[in-house]
């Protein structure tokens, strides 16, 4: 399968609420918290949105922010159909790459502690930094030197 990136758009916001609602509502109410529409609304506009797509289908998407620290991965999420194909895995090394032409320090993620995809995150080299309550913070630190 070939991947490829486009932009999201703000006709896209359905489309991801949706796939997130349908990958993390489970997580939510394990840990007692309370899923809204309205929060994801407001950090998708807040965020740089991508769509992982293979020819005209769309796969998924992710969601970028950052600072002077890191680019931050806010969401990562691919359709349960293409899962176990390698479009998370790529997706990573995308935005990999793109905090290395950044030259940002890091890149860094928040995962659910209960959340299998932490073993996909460990094998891209994001290793866990730190915990927040049902959390844990992962990070891959950018190499500086010039390469």
């Amino acid at each position: 399968m070939v991947f490829e990136l486009r932009p999201a758009t703000s006709r896209d916001l359905d489309f991801a609420r949706e796939l997130t609602r349908n990958n993390m509502l489970r997580y939510y109410i394990q840990h007692d918290l309370l899923w809204q529409d309205e929060g994801f609304d407001v950090g998708w506009a807040g965020r740089e949105n991508w769509l992982i797509v293979s020819g005209s289908t769309v796969l998924g998407f992710f969601s970028l922010s950052r600072d002077a620290k890191a680019l931050y991965i806010r969401e990562l999420h691919v359709l349960e159909a293409f899962r176990g194909r390698g479009a998370g895995s790529w997706a990573i090394d995308q935005v990999f790459a793109m905090a290395c032409k950044e030259r940002r320090p890091a890149l860094r993620l928040t995962v659910f502690e209960n959340n299998p995809a932490q073993a996909l995150y460990a094998r891209k080299g994001l290793k866990v930094v730190g915990t927040d309550e049902c959390f844990l913070r992962m990070q891959r630190d950018i190499d500086a030197s010039p390469g």
